[in-house]
């Protein structure tokens, strides 16, 4: 099937490296894609270790109130999430294809899609910040900050948004080294302001909790600006268009992938929230802060698992593009046995060290640091069911197989671990209880991956789902 963007001829720039004949798809190495997406992943933990450092001297209310935040922002960035996944999935189709022009359209086409999509949340995060955190059941003053933290990283919707989508096109189309000196760009001026922000240095104002996300806000707007440009200055391989991109049928598709992963993350952020609600509200402040701390300083577990699966994601998809079915399998299996190799690996030490760790990043909070040392133990130990979330639930992702993964996410996190949650809470088990809520519902989407994963429906369901929409 032709497509009727063929005839329009590339202005400029954008002529260069567009019109070119296919040449033979060439699969880069897992580790080319994952070690720049790992490294940056790295620098971003370290941003967050830094972070909970400093927010911390201000006490556990800070910490809880930060956590708060970011759940609640990390919810509305549902729909860039789905933009995200049609992203990633049809311009490493396109790439795998041999078709640079597409994927190029697609990520022009994502691009405006999430600018949209990203105002119309920052207006939401603005105007209910308060009645969103007073969920978690927060005391009074601590509900304050978090929703200073959720209107400041608000303001910046845009910038992230910017930052996310052009970064995931890269990725996609087998350039992870560019996101990688955004990114370190990016927290090279986060550290610092972090630091002015949250303390009043250097004349800027002391803005406590809602300084972290002015950092954040400022540094990722930098990345953002220096993303679009050298995009439009035709610096990258995914070149920068002006004209084919705004059809209708490119539009489906991406909606169409991509509506999946937005419910997912709803489910996802839903299910923290009553996960997170159930713990402050029948547990304290204490125990609210506990979970963020210890997941903070588990975060280099996490920032691996994303490069695995930003790799397998980008590899399974490149991989169908090019009809290649057995190399994109092979792709999928082998970012899952190192990721479980890594992130168990890393996590060790962690729980080894756990005590001392939480002494280090929250001080003289005995009970605090308890419940934290607890949360590490229960949650490190998961290190190995979770990678296979992150790599194969994102080789699922890049096949454009997005509806499973959704699936897989509200039986294991809504089913099981808010029911079991609950259902300790209930029992007032103490909370180390409900922290070993997260075993069961990584047990079951861990099963239910590898399963679909595994029967191999994911090949070819973005060549039957998107019939008449145009060339994959």
């Amino acid at each position: 099937m032709d497509d009727p963007d063929s005839s329009r001829q590339p202005e400029g720039a954008e002529a260069l490296k567009q019109e070119e004949e296919p040449r033979p798809f060439v699969s880069p190495g897992i580790w080319q894609l994952a070690f720049p997406s790992i490294l940056g992943n790295l620098s971003y933990s370290v941003v967050a270790m830094v972070q909970t450092k400093f927010v911390g001297e201000l006490g556990p209310g800070a910490l809880a109130a930060v956590g708060a935040g970011q759940r609640v922002f990390f919810a509305m960035q549902a729909i860039l999430m789905a933009v995200s996944a049609g992203t990633t999935a049809l311009v490493a189709r396109a790439w795998g294809a041999g078709d640079y022009q597409e994927a190029s359209r697609v990520t022009m086409a994502s691009l405006a899609l999430a600018g949209v999509f990203s105002l119309a949340v920052m207006v939401v995060g603005v105007l209910y910040a308060r009645p969103v955190s007073s969920m978690f059941g927060l005391d009074p003053v601590t509900l304050d900050l978090a929703a200073e933290n959720i209107r400041m990283l608000s303001w910046f919707n845009l910038a992230f948004a910017v930052t996310f989508i052009l970064s995931a096109a890269l990725r996609a189309s087998g350039d992870a080294w560019s996101p990688l000196w955004i990114g370190t760009a990016v927290n090279l001026i986060n550290i610092p302001l972090l630091y002015a922000f949250v303390f009043g240095r250097y004349g800027f104002p002391e803005l406590g909790v809602a300084g972290a996300a002015a950092a954040a806000g400022v540094s990722f707007s930098v990345g953002g600006v220096l993303l679009l440009g050298l995009w439009v200055m035709q610096k990258f391989r995914i070149r920068h268009v002006t004209g084919g991109w705004w059809r209708r049928e490119r539009l489906q598709r991406l909606l169409h992938i991509g509506y999946p992963a937005a419910f997912e993350q709803v489910v996802f952020q839903f299910g923290f929230f009553v996960f997170m609600i159930l713990i402050g509200n029948f547990y304290g402040t204490e125990a609210f802060a506990a979970y963020n701390v210890g997941a903070n300083l588990l975060m280099v577990c996490f920032m691996v698992g994303f490069g695995f699966s930003i790799a397998g994601s980008t590899l399974v998809g490149q991989h169908l593009g090019a009809d290649d079915h057995s190399g994109a399998e092979r792709s999928g299996w082998r970012a899952g046995g190192l990721a479980m190799l890594s992130m168990g690996a890393l996590a060790l030490p962690v729980i080894l060290f756990a005590t001392e760790l939480a002494n280090l990043f929250i001080g003289d909070e005995p009970l605090t640091v308890g419940y934290t040392v607890q949360f590490i133990y229960v949650m490190g130990a998961m290190m190995p069911l979770l990678a296979i979330e992150f790599a194969i639930g994102g080789a699922l992702r890049g096949a454009g197989d997005t509806r499973f993964p959704l699936v897989a996410t509200f039986v294991g996190l809504i089913v099981v671990r808010c029911g079991l949650a609950a259902a300790f809470t209930w029992m007032e088990l103490p909370v180390g209880w409900v922290f070993a809520a997260l075993v069961g519902d990584y047990l079951v989407k861990g099963v239910m991956l590898v399963a679909r994963f595994k029967r191999g429906r994911w090949k070819t369901v973005v060549r039957t789902e998107s019939q008449g929409f145009g060339r994959a």
